[in-house]
């Protein structure tokens, strides 16, 4: 993933955002806190489900840790695959720009200047604007104002495979976990504790990272997550009950 220096504005007060950071942190918040919050419920739901409907050990090991390697890989796959067909479009689109700003400069900076234009600015000022913009970093301001995106928004689909397979992996272990260290009736007790509290903090951690609600964000993961808990140990249960499995 492109690492994306904070860009200092003048004016700017104590913490507040600027597109090129918040880009940067969205970023992580995607592939890190998610990725956690779907290894933590997937592996969860899973074990809690197995432990329904059998006591036995082995079988609840054997589901998680497959649960868990198998969910890594598929996370790391698909958000490499996503990121790497976002990341293909981004360089075509700011390949074909400078490629334009090569071939038709004038046109390119009577474009801009008609983007500033209808923003408001009178025709003078934006073909000042426009000019000033050209001399600094032509290629940035057509990208910023024309396509809405910057050469450092390209991210790497490597880094984010990587980060999305280990924050799902170190989010599954905690369920896994939990429910293999208790002994008998508190194991899927101990995993609700668990997994709650993990959802509940994960879920604040993003909203903070995200500058949104905490309260509403860690209602909506632990309600989630619950829900998610609560289906499979009842299906799980009913399944072992009636002796199909």
């Amino acid at each position: 993933m492109a690492t994306i220096e904070p860009v200092e504005v003048p004016g700017q007060h104590p913490g507040e955002n600027n597109v090129s950071n918040l880009a940067g942190r969205l970023n992580w918040l995607r592939a890190g806190v998610l990725g956690a919050n779907d290894g933590i419920v997937s592996v969860a739901a899973l074990v809690v489900g197995v432990a329904g409907a059998t006591s036995s050990v082995p079988a609840i090991a054997t589901a998680g840790v497959a649960a868990l390697v198998g969910g890594a890989i598929s996370m790391g796959l698909g958000e490499y695959v996503s990121v790497s067909s976002q990341s293909d479009s981004q360089r075509a689109l700011i390949a074909k720009e400078r490629q334009e700003l090569i071939d038709f400069p004038e046109q390119e900076l009577e474009e801009l200047a008609g983007l500033f234009q209808v923003k408001g600015l009178s025709s003078p000022t934006a073909h000042l604007v426009a000019v000033e913009l050209t001399k600094t970093n032509a290629l940035r301001a057509h990208l910023s104002e024309e396509l809405g995106i910057s050469e450092d928004d390209v991210v790497s689909p490597w880094h984010a495979a990587w980060v999305s397979a280990l924050s799902f992996t170190l989010g599954a272990a905690l369920p896994l976990i939990a429910i293999l260290l208790p002994i008998g009736d508190w194991r899927v007790p101990v995993t609700f504790v668990a997994v709650l509290i993990a959802l509940a903090i994960t879920g604040a951690f993003g909203a903070k990272i995200g500058g949104a609600s905490v309260a509403r964000s860690v209602v909506r993961v632990v309600v989630g997550g619950a829900a998610a808990l609560a289906v499979t140990f009842v299906i799980g249960t009913l399944l072992g009950t009636s002796g199909l499995v």
